[in-house]
């Protein structure tokens, strides 16, 4: 990732393959490549994982918001998963808190964005270190916020969109998404377990969790995001959510990562695993890419 920007950008889609494909083709042709695409029908969302060098990317995540504007709209949307916008959140992330390039893609991206006619709102260290869940806990206000001048958006009009609302455009550090199924319905318990484990509410450091209820399977799930890596291991949280959900009688069912993750978290569990000490160099593909051999 030495010479590479990455962007994780969310989509309110899910379901269409028809729509996802139009969005990933857009930004490949656009420059960017696609690493990964994760959609969740249940969430009615999907996760890309675009690299490249900062203009590529900024040129990949504009045609595939462009799509996203012209395809989505929130006003027959359905899915579990809280959303505010048709591109509904686009982080690039910043590996170096030197490596300015993040922040400047992203202010350049909003520009960009904003000429769709859809207001960029910007979150982490591009909005004052606010998170998605800010705009999310008041998504019915937004427009009168917005309107009023008590948000500002980093560019674009102060009028919601009306089928793609708005777009929350961050650079923040890496993150693990990260999902759990418990072998039960019982969305409360899902719902007591992540309250248990974020951080807002006392739980563990640096993590987001909220329940949900998926209709596919019928099973309730703890959805969390590991918004500081290091603060809480996955494979911590992991082993909690376990033994909270033991606790009420519950089995969990498995996990479900969201995109792509650092090698220093894969290893990391693969170590509390094995009960051996871990690091990215120990892994076969990390130590032969070369990212951590000698120059």
């Amino acid at each position: 990732m030495r010479n590479l920007v990455e962007a994780v950008p969310n989509f309110s889609e899910g379901r269409s393959t028809a729509v996802l494909d139009a969005i990933g083709r857009a930004m490949a042709d656009a420059g960017g490549q696609v690493l990964d695409v994760h959609a969740d029908a249940d969430h009615n969302r999907s996760v890309f994982t675009v690299v490249g060098d900062p203009d590529r990317v900024v040129e990949a995540l504009a045609a595939g918001v462009a799509v996203a504007v012209a395809q989505i709209d929130l006003r027959v949307h359905e899915g579990v998963h809280p959303r505010v916008g048709a591109a509904d959140v686009v982080p690039i992330v910043q590996f170096d808190p030197e490596d300015d390039r993040p922040e400047r893609a992203a202010r350049l991206l909003a520009r960009r964005i904003a000429l769709l006619g859809v207001p960029v709102l910007g979150y982490g260290a591009v909005g004052k270190g606010r998170r998605p869940a800010f705009y999310r806990s008041q998504a019915d206000a937004l427009p009168g916020l917005l309107e009023s001048g008590e948000l500002e958006p980093l560019a674009g009009p102060t009028v919601v969109h009306e089928t793609a609302g708005v777009v929350l455009l961050g650079v923040r550090p890496p993150l693990v998404a990260f999902n759990v199924d418990l072998e039960s319905g019982d969305v409360e318990a899902a719902r007591a377990i992540a309250a248990a484990i974020r951080e807002r509410d006392g739980g563990l450091p640096g993590v987001q969790a909220i329940g949900l209820l998926l209709g596919s399977s019928g099973r309730a799930q703890v959805s969390t995001n590991l918004i500081d890596i290091d603060a809480t291991p996955l494979h911590e949280v992991v082993a909690e959510v376990v033994r909270l959900a033991a606790e009420r009688g519950v089995e969990v069912a498995g996990g479900e990562l969201v995109g792509l993750l650092p090698a220093r978290v894969a290893a990391a569990a693969a170590g509390a695993t094995l009960r051996v000490r871990m690091s990215p160099d120990r892994v076969l593909e990390v130590a032969a890419s070369g990212e951590f051999g000698w120059d």
